[in-house]
């Protein structure tokens, strides 16, 4: 099999002639493997049989000069600071009240996510690989950017309708520019990958009610865009969310990615007993307890086979981190280890 095909009949939930491989990896991390390895960008996921390669937009609006100690700017304006994406600096929109005060906020134009190059890109692997693409949609973040955190929850209930259009204003961008993409990329991407956390530690960061007013229709919308692509749509999510999972399978979520098994309702052996015929399982194998802390890369070998012998049995599954970055200080033959179990799981 390809690692298209081989990724493809995991959607099917059918058992490929290996379990699919996923490797997302923080720059630092990639730079350390890259050199100890002696390998390029390319042959590191092919020493990892990563079975995915991703195309992006890129982003050509306004620039806007970075205040002190800021990094980064989203589409919506709002700078952050501090390790990685950071923090937002300010919340623009949290003292709003009406939804004519969100509509004169300068929203952007779906039109700065270029989009011209996704074809030439993704043609350039000839069909081997299962192609991610479309816009990564954080419209939850988003907005918690836009309005601050702590007062998002208190509009959804004080102003809901302003809550309702901020989310679908945000998610329209995405929107929009991931419909430029698929029409663009004339059949060579596989799988709408979009992300929003909506779990923390201990459980949903929201209860259902309010996920399925303000954060069900925005996401059930991207799943359909994907759908009317002939794409799978597959979305990141972190922490315990357990309670969301029903609603996102009956509005047609394909696959979910990183699940966090230290997180409460997350148990591997349950999720696949509970969800694993009705979506794709991605993750599962612990980021901090099995990679980073794992004793050797013998350990991290047999503890691999462990979590795939719950997960991998009749397909519908993807071996991958519970978290989509591996951190720099992630030993780099633990990272290996797991990627090689997973290659040679159920061969005899």
């Amino acid at each position: 099999m390809t690692s298209r095909t081989r990724v493809a009949t995991a959607f099917d939930h059918r058992e490929p002639d290996t379990v699919p491989r996923w490797c997302g990896a923080s720059a630092e991390f990639w730079t350390k493997a890259t050199s100890e390895l002696g390998l390029d960008d390319e042959g590191l996921r092919r020493r990892l049989g990563d079975d995915f390669r991703r195309v992006h937009s890129r982003y050509r609006g306004p620039l806007h000069e970075l205040e002190t100690d800021a990094t980064w700017e989203s589409p919506f304006g709002i700078q952050r600071k501090g390790l990685g994406y950071g923090q937002p600096t300010s919340h623009p929109l949290a003292d709003i009240t009406t939804v004519a005060e969100a509509e004169a906020y300068a929203w952007p134009n779906p039109d700065w996510a270029v989009t011209s190059h996704i074809r030439r890109e993704a043609e350039q692997w000839n069909g081997e690989y299962a192609i991610l693409g479309g816009e990564w949609s954080p419209f939850w973040h988003d907005v918690i950017d836009l309005v601050g955190h702590e007062q998002l929850y208190y509009m959804m209930y004080d102003y809901p309708d302003v809550a309702e259009y901020l989310f679908r204003r945000v998610t329209e961008y995405y929107y929009v520019a991931s419909e430029r993409t698929f029409q663009g990329a004339g059949g060579e991407i596989d799988i709408f990958f979009i992300g929003n956390d909506l779990g923390g530690q201990t459980g949903p960061l929201v209860g259902l009610d309010l996920f399925r007013r303000f954060l069900l229709p925005p996401l059930k919308s991207l799943v359909d865009l994907g759908h009317r692509y002939g794409l799978k749509v597959m979305m990141h999510c972190c922490g315990g969310y357990r309670p969301l999972i029903p609603d996102l399978i009956d509005a047609g979520m394909d696959g979910l990615h990183a699940l966090q098994p230290d997180a409460t309702g997350m148990d591997p052996g349950e999720l696949k007993n509970e969800f694993g015929a009705d979506i794709l399982l991605n993750g599962s194998i612990d980021s901090k307890r099995v990679l980073i802390d794992g004793k050797s890369p013998e350990w991290v070998h047999e503890e691999t086979l462990r979590i795939l012998d719950l997960m991998a049995p009749g397909g519908g599954y993807v071996a991958s981190p519970s978290h989509d970055t591996i951190l720099e200080e992630t030993p780099v033959e633990n990272v290996l280890a797991m990627f090689d179990a997973a290659g040679e799981w159920n061969k005899g």
